[in-house]
């Protein structure tokens, strides 16, 4: 079949990817225009990552509920099918044939999709072994917390018996509980920060109810065996002192990656803090009609942070569709240490308040009191003490009120601590 021949959908709106972010914006986009929803996903099975993330915690901001990940996945599912949204699963866009055409490889063959709106909605990942340089060979037995998931929920697996889980985030609590429902006990957890990055109700449960001790200011500096893995060797950072701890079982958590492939092979505007794509409060890319939500722009969230980023797409999609025009120049939003970035990072005159009215950021530093302030032009024209703390491994959230007194002409907005 030649490129000329293939077959062409032409949905009013495509999303590609059906995660949260993406299928909350099928949902809810799906009964507010007139043609077709079209949601793309490369996996067999819709729902994200929560599909197999089999403990509570999902849905509590977006459904105001408690849910287990795959409950939630499936929820989210079946709510943008009721809705109208058409979802198409083995599907992999790989490439831009034009500004609002893509190419599709399915398993019934190839396929482009002309549409006049595009969201990018692919998530994000936790970088692999070989993206962290970790020295050693290549032993079974290492795994991201996401192929862990994946083989112990969905595939019932077998892995370990014994573990070392690298990381003190969210995500990585997570991974300790799927390694204690596959019979492997966590012997370590490290953290290259003072204290772990997750919550401190998860730290103490951790600690006193799952009974993992945690090593703060630790990395893994070798990873050790032939074949499958033997141990790993950790690290102290401030005294460079190094030991071994037995294990059969590594899990790298956090240090996301945007899955941004897509939005690089499009020449979209791309954040070099976030390695995401550059929008603005309303969502949209740097190409007209096309826009990009949830982890993909802030790596990472929480399922229900991203899944609101769909619902606050809807009106911005609506508006382009209705008259195609392109935005107004903007002014930059820049994170000054300690924070690495923020987004959204591009503020435009007239445009609607971020999601939830918060610009979220990510910082390097834990600080218990923070006092944020905002800069433009070396002027501070806004700040405010947080009761909340900007702690390392979480989204710090501010409100975007704080930009309020933005000149939309002037230079670069900086968002610091006082």
């Amino acid at each position: 079949m030649t490129y000329a021949s293939l077959p062409v959908l032409t949905p009013d709106v495509l999303i590609i990817g059906a995660g949260p972010a993406g299928l909350t914006a099928a949902r809810t986009l799906a009964p507010k225009v007139a043609g077709q929803v079209l949601v793309l996903d490369r996996e067999s099975t819709a729902g994200g990552i929560p599909r197999h993330s089999d403990h509570p915690g999902y849905g509590i901001r977006d459904l105001h509920r408690m849910m287990t990940g795959p409950a939630y996945a499936e929820h989210l599912v079946t709510a943008a099918q009721r809705a109208g949204a058409t979802i198409r699963t083995q599907a992999t866009v790989t490439h831009w044939a034009d500004d609002h055409t893509v190419e599709v490889t399915t398993p019934q063959g190839r396929l482009r999709v002309h549409t006049p709106a595009i969201i990018l909605a692919t998530g994000a990942r936790e970088r692999p072994r070989p993206a962290r340089l970790i020295p050693g060979d290549r032993p079974g037995g290492v795994y991201t917390t996401g192929h862990l998931q994946n083989l112990v929920h969905l595939r019932h697996a077998k892995v370990g018996r014994k573990a070392v889980v690298v990381g003190g985030e969210l995500v990585s609590w997570s991974a300790v509980v799927t390694l204690r429902e596959a019979g492997c006990k966590t012997a370590l957890m490290t953290t290259e920060y003072a204290s772990p990055e997750s919550y401190a109700a998860f730290n103490l449960a951790g600690r006193t109810l799952l009974r993992v001790p945690v090593a703060i200011r630790t990395r893994v500096t070798r990873i050790i065996g032939h074949g499958h893995l033997e141990a790993v060797e950790i690290e102290d950072i401030d005294t460079g002192q190094r030991r071994t701890v037995d294990c059969d079982t590594l899990v790298l958590t956090g240090d996301w990656i945007p899955d941004h492939e897509l939005a690089r092979w499009g020449s979209l505007d791309i954040d070099a803090a976030t390695a995401g794509p550059i929008v603005d409060t309303a969502l949209r890319t740097s190409r007209p009609g096309v826009f990009a939500i949830g982890n993909l722009v802030h790596a990472v969230d929480t399922a229900d942070v991203a899944a609101l980023d769909g619902a606050h797409v809807t009106a911005q999609v609506l508006a382009w569709l209705a008259n195609r025009q392109p935005p107004a120049d903007g002014v930059r939003i820049v994170a000054d240490k300690p924070f690495r970035w923020v987004a959204p990072s591009l503020l435009r005159p007239g445009d609607p308040a971020p999601a939830r009215n918060r610009l979220l950021l990510w910082t390097d530093e834990l600080v218990r009191l923070p006092h944020v302030v905002v800069r433009q032009d070396g002027v501070a024209i806004a700040h405010r003490r947080l009761p909340w703390p900007a702690s390392p491994g979480r989204v710090f959230r501010i409100p975007s009120s704080l930009l309020r007194d933005v000149n939309p002409t002037g230079g670069d907005v900086h968002v610091g601590l006082l």
